[in-house]
């Protein structure tokens, strides 16, 4: 299948509504939360916050924001928000839209957030510009985006190989491209964005840990498109999934680049002039 007849945000691959999918995208969560919330516990939100999550997943974050930072209300978007409306958090709202969609404009936050939601989208510099417009005056847009270290001067092995594999295959049948997260700061720069800054976190392969059990049901789920690429074949995914387990691995995974930048109150009174 071509990227372009991929559906919205590679449904093709990740059905929202297939079983385990919604655990695949919690064993992410476990492996990045604490990372994501500590970046923004610093960036000060709290009481008083409108929040934005885009692509909020199971709500993790989004509840995170209203249950530990206690901000005053969260409005999580999703292509499916079934996960996000059961155990319903007092000041969650939940809205199921396509943020591609040209009528998305949900108002203005003082954060706007977006984790492994653009590397999935091929109109991702248009969204970049998108999502910056609804951040508020002295608001701040934070995005959290893959990037990949293990590259071709890695040593191959059966993770490294299968890894390669992935990204192709994704690439080439829903999309996703990572090249460009690198350069997020100088994205959000264009955007009239100011105190931009980043920070990269490589969350170790464990046998048995949350992010290595992420990405074997990411292998399964996207094994067709790993497939047709010709790189690998199934004895050597199985290979590789077997030294996620294990202390064969020894790789680095790819890691998540966070980068946030902040509206001007400057900025914020030249837009309506």
């Amino acid at each position: 299948m071509r990227a372009e007849e991929a559906g919205r945000y590679g449904e093709s691959l990740f059905r929202p509504e297939e079983t385990g999918e919604a655990g695949r995208i919690d064993l992410g969560a476990l492996a990045y939360d604490e990372v994501s919330a500590a970046r923004l516990a610093a960036l000060g939100a709290g009481p008083g916050w409108q929040c934005l999550d885009v692509g909020a997943g199971t709500g993790t974050v989004a509840r995170w924001l209203l249950e530990s930072a206690g901000v005053t209300g969260v409005l999580a978007v999703d292509r499916d928000t079934r996960s996000l409306d059961a155990g319903r958090t007092p000041g969650l709202s939940t809205l199921t839209a396509d943020i591609t969609a040209p009528d998305f404009d949900p108002g203005r936050f003082q954060l706007v957030h977006a984790r492994f939601v653009l590397m999935h989208l091929r109109s991702w510099r248009r969204m970049i510009a998108k999502l910056a417009a609804l951040v508020a005056p002295g608001g701040v847009l934070v995005l959290s985006d893959a990037v990949d270290l293990t590259t071709a001067g890695a040593p191959a092995t059966p993770y490294t190989t299968v890894m390669r594999a992935m990204w192709q295959g994704l690439r080439e049948s829903i999309g996703t491209d990572i090249s460009w997260v690198p350069d997020y700061p100088y994205l959000l720069r264009e955007e009239g964005l100011d105190r931009v800054a980043a920070e990269i976190h490589v969350p170790p392969l464990v046998p048995g840990s949350p992010l290595s059990r992420f990405w074997a049901d990411t292998w399964d789920r996207a094994r067709g498109a790993m497939l047709a690429t010709g790189r690998v074949d199934e004895g050597q995914i199985e290979r590789a999934r077997r030294a996620l387990s294990s202390d064969e691995c020894a790789g680095l995974s790819p890691g998540m680049l966070t980068v946030w930048g902040w509206r001007t109150e400057e900025a914020g009174r030249d837009q309506h002039l």
